[in-house]
C-alpha cells in the first residue's frame, strides 16, 4: 500500500536562526507531484506514444523537466535548511550543513554514471540483437566507438552525455552548490531570488554553458539557466518549512496566473495565435531582446517554459482541493513512487530507453506504443512498493539514520528530499 500522508513520525524538524517552523505532518503534495513528474518524464522519454498528448507538455510550454527540478528544489528545501539554519546560528558546524547534500551529490553522480553504462550496453545488446546498426550511433553512441579514450574521460567528467540520460549532471552541479544557496535564502529570501534572475538572464542571452567533451555542443540543460528555477524551489522549501508562503494567496494574483495559464495553452494549441506571438518575439529579438526571453529554448530554460511552470506552482499551491486529493488513497502511488524518486528515475530511465528499442525494432506492432508505457509505470510502482517494504522491515535505528550513509534519505522526517 502507498504511504499514509500523515504519518506520526512524519514531523519536521524546526529551523532555527530565528525561523521557529511548527512541527507538522509531511506535505502529501510533493510526493504525489514528484510521483507525478518522474511518470511523465517515463512516457516522454519514449517518443512517439500516444500517452504524450495527455502529459504537462501539452497544456502549455514546460514539461516534465521543470517540474522535476522545481520540486526537487522545493524538497532540498525543505530536508536540509535546517542544518544550514543551525550553522548560521552557530549551533551546528558548517560540515554538518553541507555534508549530506555533497553525499547526495555523489550518489547521483554514481547513479548517472551507472546509467550511462547501462544504456551503452543496452544499445550495443540491440545493435547485434536486431541487426540494427543504428542502435550504436543514436543519441551521441557511436562517439564511444570512434572516440573511445576521450568519450571515456567525459563519461567520468559529466561532459560526455547520452541523450535522455543527461538530466541529473545539471542536478549535481546545483546540489553542489545548494549549501551556499540555502544559506542566502534563510538568510535573504528575495536578494537571492533576485540575483538567481539576473544569473538566468544573463546566461541565456550570453549561452553560458558546459561543452561537451568530445563531440562538441554543450550540456542539454545548461545549470546557469536551469539553478534559477531550483532556487525557486527552494526558497519556496526554506518558506514552506517555516509554514510560510514564498508568494500569498490572492484572488487577484490567482486570477491573473490562471489566465496566463489559458492564455499559453491557447498559444500552444492555436495556430493562428501562435504564429502571432511567436512573430513578435522575434521582432524582439531582432531589436536586442535577450535570447531566453524571445524563444523557447529549452537548454537555457526559456522564458515562456519558467513563467508557465511558476504559474502552474502558483494556482495549483492555490487550491485546497488540491492538497485533498494529493493526500487521497487513489494518489498513494503516486506519492509511492515520488518517496523513492531516485529508484523510480534510475529505473524509468532503463524502461524508456528499452522502450525506444522495441518501437524501432518492431515498428510493424503498432500496439507497443499504447503498452509499452504504462507497463514501464507499473515497473516502477511495483519496485517502489518493494522497496518501500524493505525499508519498513528495517530496525528504526537504521530507518531513521540511513543504513546505507544516505543520511537525508533517510531521516526521522522521511526527509522530502531531492530525488529520494
Amino acid at each position: 500500500m502507498a504511504q499514509s500522508p500523515a504519518r506520526p513520525d512524519a514531523k519536521l524538524i524546526p529551523i532555527r536562526q530565528g525561523l521557529i517552523a511548527p512541527s507538522r505532518p509531511r506535505d502529501p503534495r510533493i510526493d504525489a507531484f514528484r510521483g507525478l513528474a518522474l511518470m511523465m518524464i517515463v512516457i516522454d522519454h519514449m517518443p512517439g506514444n500516444p500517452w504524450e498528448n495527455i502529459t504537462v507538455r501539452n497544456i502549455g510550454f514546460s514539461d516534465a523537466a521543470e517540474a522535476f527540478f522545481i520540486m526537487s528544489g522545493i524538497a532540498a528545501g525543505i530536508a536540509y535548511s535546517p542544518g544550514v539554519a543551525r550553522w548560521l546560528s552557530r549551533e551546528g558546524r558548517l560540515w554538518d550543513a553541507i555534508a549530506p547534500m555533497w553525499r547526495r551529490a555523489w550518489t547521483l553522480y554514481t547513479v548517472q554514471i551507472l546509467l550511462s553504462v547501462l544504456a551503452l550496453a543496452l544499445f550495443a545488446w540491440s545493435a547485434t540483437t536486431f541487426y540494427r546498426a543504428e542502435f550504436r550511433e543514436m543519441h551521441g553512441l557511436s562517439l564511444i566507438y570512434d572516440k573511445t579514450g576521450p568519450a571515456l574521460l567525459g563519461l567520468a567528467t559529466l561532459r560526455y552525455q547520452l541523450g535522455y540520460v543527461n538530466i541529473l549532471p545539471s542536478y549535481i552541479v546545483l546540489l553542489i552548490g545548494a549549501p551556499f544557496v540555502l544559506a542566502a535564502a534563510v538568510r535573504a529570501p528575495w536578494l537571492t531570488l533576485a540575483a538567481s534572475a539576473a544569473l538566468w538572464l544573463v546566461a541565456g542571452q550570453q549561452g553560458w554553458n558546459i561543452p561537451y567533451a568530445p563531440g562538441g555542443g554543450n550540456w542539454f540543460l545548461s545549470p546557469a539557466a536551469w539553478q534559477f528555477i531550483f532556487v525557486v524551489g527552494l526558497v519556496i522549501g526554506v518558506r514552506h518549512r517555516n509554514d510560510r508562503r514564498l508568494v500569498p494567496v490572492s484572488r487577484p494574483a490567482f486570477a491573473v496566473a490562471l489566465a496566463l495559464l489559458v492564455f499559453a495553452f491557447a498559444w500552444r494549441h492555436m495556430p493562428g495565435l501562435a504564429e502571432v506571438m511567436n512573430h513578435k518575439m522575434a521582432q524582439l529579438g531582432a531589436l536586442g531582446a535577450p535570447r531566453n526571453v524571445v524563444s523557447h529554448d529549452k537548454t537555457i530554460l526559456a522564458l515562456p517554459r519558467l513563467l508557465h511552470m511558476l504559474l502552474l506552482v502558483y494556482v495549483l499551491s492555490c487550491l485546497p482541493v488540491v492538497t485533498r486529493l494529493c493526500a487521497s488513497r487513489a494518489a498513494g502511488p503516486l506519492r509511492l513512487m515520488g518517496g523513492h524518486g531516485l529508484l523510480v528515475f534510475g529505473l524509468g530511465t532503463m524502461l524508456s530507453l528499452s522502450g525506444q528499442i522495441l518501437m524501432i525494432a518492431e515498428g510493424d506492432m503498432p500496439v507497443l506504443p499504447w503498452i509499452l508505457p504504462p507497463i514501464a509505470v507499473l515497473i516502477c510502482y511495483v519496485a517502489a512498493r518493494m522497496a518501500d517494504a524493505a525499508r519498513a522491515s528495517r530496525p528504526p535505528r537504521l530507518r531513521q539514520t540511513g543504513a546505507a550513509g544516505q543520511g537525508d534519505a533517510t531521516t526521522p522526517t522521511k526527509g522530502a528530499t531531492s530525488l529520494r
